[in-house]
């Protein structure tokens, strides 16, 4: 099927189609999924019914690897799990937390990219030797105990703020494996799990957590600037579609520096990652390179994708970001008021009216 033609100033769209006879080629077995109608098709009820035909094959498949973001398989996850089998997720890295978090791994985008581009990716390859450790709650629950132990030792005696990575580093260090396999003990992060502790007067910020009574808060320009109070709509999206929680003032330096590279190079998602958070940071904006990663990922969605010619300009990019992170609400049945998807237009990209 040859691709339909493109309307005057329309953003380049790309299909399967371009890209079929190199999955021939590769081996893979292409099934077609027409449309039923004009928004939907058959392709994941033929997942679901391919993975259920598998678990009653006479060939036992101990591992199903899950290539979609789509939270509609979480169905499918629960009874792969039930049967016993163990779960791969490929998945973007902002798909839904409720989603990924029944896998017992999940790759995302970039993970994946640099698997293509022969990088080095870590996937907790030490999970299978702790499945049994994990299964003992016991087990768990005592190391929750010295997970909180050290924790709160440290808090007390920090005559400064502490720095979460080298924190985390070390637990991961003291507690083994478990860590990973129980995803920080089935809080989904390690800020999360801080959080739980109910530590008093605990502050985080993206790289730091500190006391408020006893220590002098970080500047917000500075690596480790505190995490931003957000407005309720916005917060809403952070919990359940992980969008990053930055202060309003950085979204239009992301915009700009991802435009300006999208100028001067030929994308490639690593690079752009890299290169946008150390331009960044450089500026006094300390993102990370999965910030940087989510606002991509979603400027293509949106219909500007940074490969695009002519490259897509601040505003563009600003514009298709807050687009995409609302039509993503809207799927996931996130309810929101024209009032608090304004809040968001307005939180997410200030320096453009929202749109009525």
């Amino acid at each position: 099927m040859g691709e339909p033609p493109r309307r005057r100033g329309e953003p380049t769209r790309l299909y399967f189609s371009r890209f079929r006879p190199s999955f021939v080629r590769a081996g893979f077995e292409v099934i077609d999924c027409p449309r039923y109608n004009a928004t939907k098709n058959a392709a994941d009820i033929r997942i679901v019914v391919d993975a259920v035909d598998a678990l009653a094959d006479d060939t036992r498949y101990d591992e199903f690897v899950i290539a979609s973001g789509d939270s509609d398989m979480t169905p499918l996850l629960h009874r792969l799990r039930r049967a016993d089998r163990r779960t791969m997720v490929v998945s973007p890295a902002d798909a839904a937390e409720a989603f990924t978090a029944i896998a017992d791994q999940l790759l995302d985008s970039q993970q994946l990219l640099a698997l293509v581009q022969g990088e080095p990716v870590d996937l907790d390859d030490d999970a299978d030797e702790v499945s049994a450790t994990f299964s003992d709650a016991a087990s768990v629950d005592e190391a929750y105990a010295q997970f909180r132990a050290i924790v709160t030792a440290d808090y007390e005696a920090a005559d400064t703020p502490l720095n979460m990575a080298a924190l985390a580093y070390r637990l991961r260090g003291e507690l083994g494996p478990v860590v990973g396999v129980s995803n920080w003990f089935g809080f989904g992060s390690f800020a999360r799990a801080l959080e739980a502790l109910e530590l008093p007067n605990l502050r985080l910020s993206q790289h730091l957590l500190w006391d408020e009574d006893r220590h002098e808060a970080p500047e917000l320009a500075a690596p480790g600037a505190p995490r931003a109070v957000l407005p309720e709509p916005v917060e809403r999206l952070a919990d359940q579609l992980s969008l990053p929680r930055l202060p309003q003032a950085w979204w239009p330096s992301i915009y700009e520096t991802l435009s300006a590279y999208a100028r001067s190079y030929r994308f490639n998602l690593t690079q752009c990652t890299s290169w946008s958070r150390d331009q960044l940071r450089d500026a006094g904006v300390p993102v990370s390179r999965g910030a940087v990663a989510f606002v991509v990922r979603g400027t293509s969605f949106g219909g500007y994708p940074l490969h695009r010619q002519p490259p897509p300009t601040p505003a563009e990019i600003g514009t298709a970001f807050v687009n995409n992170v609302l039509s993503r609400a809207e799927a996931a049945q996130i309810p929101f008021s024209e009032d608090e998807a304004a809040t968001v237009r307005a939180w997410l990209n200030p320096e453009v009216s929202p749109e009525p």
